[in-house]
């Protein structure tokens, strides 16, 4: 009853809008106060020394540093200049630049919010003056912008291979397939619909396509594509390879963003302070999370929360799969109203030693969860892919274009995640295949 109390107590602040960190702490050391008494004060820095000195948790502000630094950089308004025009003859081609460009964004920063924001400042404003429809428009910019969190190097799997104690290097491989699958998926929607309904994604003109390709086209297409992919092969590949663990390779990446924002001639005293403050920022609200979910695990496991917890599932007589599903389910839910930091450091460490038991492979359950939890960025009513956007859109934008918008990228999402669900091997076979 106690481990019910403290997880309802918990759950119910937060949702009446308490702050996550402190709402996790607090409640965790009430309720550890009357479990440990005044002993819990000597339980608790060192399980919060534990995480802290973390190895690879060191790549999470070095993951936000690179991604912020490439959002000054200016290589994401060429990248996107650029790929409008390459495929720009099409129905539906400004749409299909903004998922391509999407996805090299996601492989070079893995950062959302600064994604989100950049599409939507560069291609929104073009997409509506083009005449695209706004529900397509803004569910394109919103979808493709959140693909960071899935396609490495996502923080996302870094906290997930922290909390679930399994190789962040092995996450960030399993996860190849199934990104691509959900960037194929967007593909085929686009072409599709533009197929059926011409009017709503209409082809660039062949004359404002000309004007762009008059002069230097080639080496404006080389330069836009040649330093995105160089900062993901030297970041991605030292990790596929085996040369570099994701922390060392984080490092490489942080120092190549700093050298391309300079050879782009955009690194300044104001640019270094502006990309610490906010690195600062984020990952103070990433530890500080963390801090309290370890509050919050210590107490949990003390009251025998996690043995009641087995016991319960045990008694239920769940099937491996039945339980993996309403795990699922219930990630889904939860994401409609608390955001992916919360749900990895609250629910993880309590479902990850059931999983355990179950035998069921946890690259695979990290995969799931991970392209679960990308919905949280999506889904209304408080997805934050959603906030960014509407931040940023011109005024005609309303919400509830953001809303219909994104429902078939949504869709297209729990089809894919279905589909890794089935067939578990589309997850785990590029890792065996590179040991």
């Amino acid at each position: 009853m106690t481990a019910l109390l403290l997880f309802l107590t918990l759950f119910i602040l937060l949702l009446l809008g308490f702050p996550v960190a402190f709402t996790l702490a607090g409640v965790s050391i009430i309720f550890g106060l009357f479990t440990f008494g005044l002993e819990l004060f000597n339980l608790l820095p060192l399980r919060i020394y534990g995480t802290m000195s973390n190895y690879v948790l060191i790549s999470v502000p070095l993951f936000v540093y690179m991604g912020v630094m490439l959002e000054k950089s200016g290589i994401a308004e060429r990248l996107l200049n650029t790929m409008t025009m390459l495929f720009g003859g099409l129905r539906g081609g400004l749409a299909l630049s903004v998922v391509i460009v999407g996805t090299l964004l996601a492989a070079s920063t893995g950062v959302v919010g600064a994604t989100v924001v950049t599409m939507g400042l560069l291609s929104l404003p073009a997409m509506l003056a083009r005449g695209y429809s706004p529900y397509l428009a803004t569910g394109t910019i919103a979808a493709a912008g959140t693909l960071g969190q899935v396609i490495p190097p996502s923080v996302i799997l870094v906290l997930l291979g922290s909390v679930m104690n399994i190789s962040v290097g092995d996450l960030f491989v399993s996860a190849v397939v199934p990104s691509l699958l959900l960037v194929v998926g967007y593909v085929i929607y686009i072409v599709v619909i533009a197929a059926l309904k011409p009017e709503v994604a209409p082809a660039i003109p062949a004359k404002e396509r000309a004007a762009f390709r008059a002069e230097g086209f080639y080496g404006r297409l080389f330069r836009a594509f040649v330093l995105p992919m160089i900062l993901v092969v030297a970041v991605l590949g030292a990790i596929f390879a085996g040369i570099a663990s994701p922390t060392e390779a984080a490092g490489v990446g942080a120092f190549m963003a700093t050298l391309l924002t300079a050879y782009e001639g955009k690194l300044s005293l104001k640019v270094l302070r502006e990309v610490m403050a906010e690195t600062t920022h984020l990952t103070v609200m990433v530890f500080i999370i963390l801090i309290g979910a370890t509050a919050f695990g210590l107490v949990f496991r003390g009251v025998g929360g996690d043995h009641d917890l087995v016991q319960l599932i045990e008694h239920t007589q769940l099937s491996p799969y039945a339980f993996l599903a309403f795990v699922m389910i219930g990630i889904f839910i939860a994401g409609f109203f608390i955001d992916f930091i919360e749900i990895i450091f609250i629910f993880m460490p309590v479902i990850v030693p059931i999983f355990a038991r179950y035998q069921i492979d946890l690259l695979w359950v990290g995969i799931l969860v991970c392209m679960n939890l990308q919905t949280s960025f999506l889904t209304p009513p408080f997805g934050f892919s959603l906030f960014y956007l509407k931040g940023v859109a011109p005024p005609q934008i309303t919400t509830q274009h953001l809303y219909r918008g994104i429902v078939p990228f949504i869709i297209i999402q729990l089809l894919v995640l279905l589909v890794i669900a089935l067939y578990p091997e589309l997850a785990t076979w590029l890792p065996k295949a590179l040991r």
